[in-house]
């Protein structure tokens, strides 16, 4: 379901005379339907650069990245689009929303893109709200009004209010109390018994050691070093 093949990444610095940093090269690694892959390695190795990858967030300086069959390195915008919709879903870190639209919807809202009735979308959100134990009366407001917690279950619930066949999962666990640190370990267990092939970054070791299948570590991937 996901795979990289010889993957490399550079950036260019121009406010710093157009210098080329080098930060990955030769990725490879592959992730079968059910599978959860961890990406491990010290803060800087380029676990977060090798999700934004497979994203589309960045675009790799060459090799091949393949998610369902698309080639994400070489697809056009309109073709990332398309597979984010239909097949890769991404948590990350941070929620990201229009101001002013109810929490409700912006759980439904992935659903309802796909084509789910509202009936049903809705229906799913407030499953998730429910189970990550955000209040009720809070589902008709805004989430950028939340504390810092609250946010971060109203964006693992709408990152797991689709079923998606691949997804990619940014520190989930991450200043989460025990209680809600559980229900977001039994939702990637259960992703996975859907088949979902899932990368995930977990700095939380025993998260890790839950649902992780095999690690992977990104220092394996940094770029030789001139002698």
């Amino acid at each position: 379901m996901i795979e990289l093949r010889d993957v490399s990444k550079t950036f260019t610095l121009h406010n710093q005379g157009g210098a080329v940093l080098r930060v990955m090269s030769g990725a490879t690694l592959s992730v079968a339907p059910g599978e959860c892959v961890a990406l491990t390695g010290a803060s800087g190795s380029g676990k977060s650069t090798l999700m934004r990858m497979i994203y589309g967030n960045y675009r790799a300086a060459s090799g091949q990245i393949l998610v369902d069959g698309v080639d994400v390195a070489s697809a056009e915008p309109r073709e990332v689009l398309a597979l984010r919709r239909a097949t890769l879903g991404y948590v990350s870190q941070f929620l990201r929303v229009v101001p002013r639209v109810p929490t409700r919807e912006v759980v439904a809202e992935p659903c309802l893109a796909t084509g789910l009735d509202r009936a049903a979308a809705f229906a799913r959100a407030e499953e998730l709200l429910a189970r990550l134990n955000v209040p009720e009366p809070l589902w008709q407001l805004s989430p950028t009004t939340f504390s810092g917690g609250e946010q971060q279950r109203v964006n693992i619930a709408r990152g797991f209010a689709r079923t998606c066949p691949a997804l990619l999962l940014d520190e989930p666990t991450a200043s989460l109390d025990p209680v809600n640190r559980a229900v977001v370990l039994d939702l990637i267990d259960e992703a996975k018994a859907s088949g979902a092939a899932i990368i995930g970054i977990f700095h939380d070791a025993e998260a890790r050691a839950r649902v992780a299948d095999r690690e992977v570590d990104v220092t394996a991937f940094a770029p030789a070093r001139a002698a």
